[in-house]
């Protein structure tokens, strides 16, 4: 994979609409975006309204104005602005982080903000649709909310799914509408097991039968090749059969994952 990774944005929207069209059911989050949106965040001037706080790498909140003069707000990750990590080399940050909302869009959850890859003032990364949220909220004040627990098991599902090292409580955002969201996706798809999560609520509990129809759909995806079509350019050819061997011991046990031995939450949990 390399860290020069530089597509066009009508390939990014190809890709994005494949994968789309490879789910049972569309992602909710797709709602919160439509065609126009989608076009902004790809093609629109940015406009950088200044850093976000307490982000371990360059975050901007960014304004972008479509044709038809209507702004929509974005957050632009760089890929030069990756602080360099000796487990995740080549700044390939970006890439992991538009590769975990591929998936999104073909498991259908959880709901991640729309995101692309494009080039922007500081060089090319990812822009994601900007949530207005209760930042009072995270993951430890909402856990036991009836509510939310069917969108909890979906990011638990979603996070081992997708190998994630950094599932802090701050990154499950509680929209104004109330509606959940993940973000922060960035260290993914690691080919060694790396799995860092507050949620562990659900260890060794069968997973709904809804869910593993997607589970066995996204399987399907993977073994004949449609799915590691979409993924190829994001991620490496070693990642991709790691990521098929986790997907195949949630189809094979069905059940959620037990938590592993050693360091398996991230620091700071929130």
């Amino acid at each position: 994979m390399s860290k020069r990774l530089k597509l066009p944005p009508d390939k990014i929207l190809t890709t994005i609409q494949t994968a789309r069209d490879l789910a049972l059911t569309p992602a909710p989050s797709v709602n919160y975006c439509d065609n126009d949106c989608l076009d902004t965040l790809l093609n629109a001037a940015m406009e950088l309204q200044g850093l976000m706080p307490w982000s371990s790498n360059y975050t901007f909140l960014a304004n972008l104005a479509g044709p038809d003069e209507q702004v929509v707000m974005g957050i632009y990750k760089p890929g030069d602005g990756e602080r360099p990590l000796w487990d995740f080399p080549n700044r390939s940050l970006s890439q992991r982080e538009f590769a975990s909302y591929l998936v999104s869009q073909v498991l259908g959850w959880p709901n991640i903000p729309t995101t692309v890859l494009r080039n922007g003032p500081h060089g090319f990364g990812t822009v994601q649709l900007f949530v207005e949220a209760d930042y009072d909220a995270h993951f430890f004040t909402m856990r036991e909310v009836p509510l939310y627990i069917e969108e909890f098991k979906r990011m638990a599902l979603f996070d081992y799914v997708t190998n994630n090292a950094d599932r802090k409580g701050g990154h499950c955002l509680k929209g104004t509408d109330g509606t959940v969201w993940a973000i922060d996706h960035g260290l993914t798809f690691h080919s060694d097991l790396k799995l860092r999560t507050v949620i562990w609520d659900f260890c060794d509990q069968p997973i709904a039968e809804p869910l593993m129809d997607d589970l066995d759909n996204f399987h399907t995806l993977l073994d004949n090749g449609q799915l590691c079509a979409v993924l190829a350019d994001f991620i490496t050819a070693r990642e991709l059969e790691a990521l098929k061997k986790r997907v195949s011991t949630l189809v094979t046990s069905r059940q959620f994952p037990t938590a592993r031995l050693g360091r398996n939450v991230p620091y700071p949990p929130i």
